[in-house]
């Protein structure tokens, strides 16, 4: 093949170096050159291009069609994400946003585990038919490899979405097989139901069970100490006997201040008999008869002068005596001195006797009343040791009561929390209110290929190696390709130009 060179300039000058003093040969090109240049190297370039578009075909039709199943899932706020604590009130309620349940779910759905539990059930067979015969005569060891890449082929397969302020999670995995896709895609969502209860409803009860029996455990004890603290101080019911104290405080107080109040009075009153009864007699008299002796003989004698006037006349002296007596006697009945004291009879004063036998009555009145007062005042005073004693005793009461009371609270509590659990786990088992497929996959009917879109890019990367191969040849080609690239590299004027024909 003939191309045009330089007169006089060998072509094998310009591949060797510069000499000390020479000139440097190295070829300058202008933009307008390298269309001439790059025609010169036309046959490796699309030698190139057609290699790797050959390449990039082969490619592209290696490639399968993918049927893209799809699902979606509501996810809702169920009681797996409200906060219980395991002891106490703290914080009981609290419930993430929408976006971290969202996160979670997603998380739980895209797990290694889900993955791997779909493999296991569905089976080598179904998900690659090719490797089946292979897996059946593996050990253990390379069933297991071989199971991790059939699950990590799935998980490149399974595409998981989710949006802000969006309950839903969009699900879709692409097989060659639309049955299958549509088969893979339903049981990781089976799977993922069943999965999820195991992460988010841990069972606890188990462990509140023994956490229970731990808390009945030092309750035992603490009930021990707390009746042998009883027995020893001989106390029935602390609280009721300190009551009881408290009230037969009260009462007998009360009772002390009447007592009080009702033995003044009788002393009052027994002082003041003393002081009447030293003034009375304790014997007055009862009655006197009077004398009515002058009057009765006046009597007689005003009857014997009616004796005598039967007799005598008025002025005779018979009659004159007897009225001169008559007249004696009236006179002296008359100033008093016919008068005598007769009969008379004395006793007992009854006002006197009658304050003495209140004075006895007072007398023993207060001597109870006193009586009284001593036993009160005895009571009072070993009700007051008693309550004493159990103010010392109550510190020691009030921590065994409060270890007891808070140990009884525990235990009531973690029985509650265990039987919550229990029931919670049992009812999330047998259904998933909060979250629903909103739809099942179903076979796609049409696939998505690959192929032109590789192809393209094959044609589009073939196109550029091959620019970039005749760039590096054209660069690593010796000598000067045209007139004007001499010129501006020797910076001298060409003469003349002539063909050159390339060595064989």
């Amino acid at each position: 093949m003939a191309s045009q060179g330089v007169f006089p300039l060998r072509p094998a000058a310009l591949a060797a170096p510069p000499t000390a003093g020479e000139p440097s040969a190295r070829p300058r090109y202008a933009p307008g050159d390298l269309p001439t240049l790059l025609w010169r190297e036309r046959w490796l370039m699309l030698g190139v291009f057609l290699a790797i578009a050959a390449l990039g075909l082969v490619v592209a039709l290696s490639l399968k069609t993918l049927y893209q199943a799809h699902s979606s899932v509501l996810v809702q706020l169920g009681q797996e994400y409200v906060y219980e604590p395991r002891a106490g009130d703290a914080g009981r309620g609290a419930v993430p946003d929408n976006d971290h349940v969202l996160l979670s779910e997603s998380e739980i759905m895209a797990s290694d585990a889900v993955k791997a539990r779909v493999v296991r059930r569905l089976g080598v067979a179904r998900l690659a038919p090719g490797e089946a015969h292979a897996f059946a005569v593996a050990d253990a060891r390379k069933q297991n490899l071989m199971l991790g890449r059939i699950a990590a082929a799935l998980g490149r397969n399974l595409k998981i979405e989710t949006g802000p302020d969006d309950p839903v999670i969009r699900v879709s995995y692409a097989d060659t097989d639309p049955q299958r896709a549509a088969l893979v895609l339903n049981t990781v969502l089976e799977e993922y139901l069943a999965y999820r209860r195991r992460v988010l409803l841990t069972p606890t009860a188990g462990a509140l069970d023994e956490q229970r029996r731990a808390f009945e455990q030092r309750l035992a004890e603490v009930d021990g100490a707390y009746q042998t603290f009883l027995t020893t101080n001989q106390i029935g019911d602390f609280e009721a006997e300190k009551t009881s104290l408290s009230q037969l405080s009260a009462q007998i107080e009360q009772q002390q201040l009447a007592t009080d109040a009702s033995l003044q009075e009788k002393t009052g009153r027994l002082g003041a008999i003393d002081a009447e009864l030293g003034q009375l007699s304790p014997q007055i008299g009862l009655y006197h008869d009077s004398d009515s002796t002058a009057s009765a003989k006046l009597m007689a004698l005003k009857v014997q002068r009616e004796g005598l006037l039967a007799r005598y006349k008025p002025g005779a002296q018979p009659v004159k005596d007897i009225d001169a007596q008559i007249a004696r006697l009236e006179a002296a009945v008359a100033s008093g001195r016919a008068a005598g004291m007769g009969v008379e009879r004395t006793g007992l004063n009854p006002v006197y006797q009658t304050f003495q036998t209140e004075k006895l009555q007072l007398t023993a009145e207060v001597a109870a009343l006193r009586q009284t007062a001593a036993t009160l005042a005895g009571q009072m005073s070993q009700l007051t040791e008693r309550r004493l004693r159990l103010v010392g005793l109550e510190p020691r009461y009030q921590a065994l009561n409060l270890d007891r009371d808070l140990l009884q609270t525990s235990v009531r509590d973690l029985a509650q929390k265990a039987d919550e659990s229990q029931a919670s786990r049992a009812i999330a088992e047998a259904t998933n209110d909060d979250i629903r497929i909103v739809g099942r996959a179903e076979a796609p009917v049409q696939g998505t290929s690959l192929r032109k879109p590789v192809f393209a890019l094959a044609l589009i990367f073939a196109a550029f190696s091959a620019l970039c191969a005749g760039m590096a040849r054209l660069y690593l080609r010796p000598g000067l390709p045209t007139p004007a690239t001499a010129a501006r590299s020797l910076d001298l004027p060409v003469l003349g130009a002539a063909a050159l024909k390339q060595p064989a």
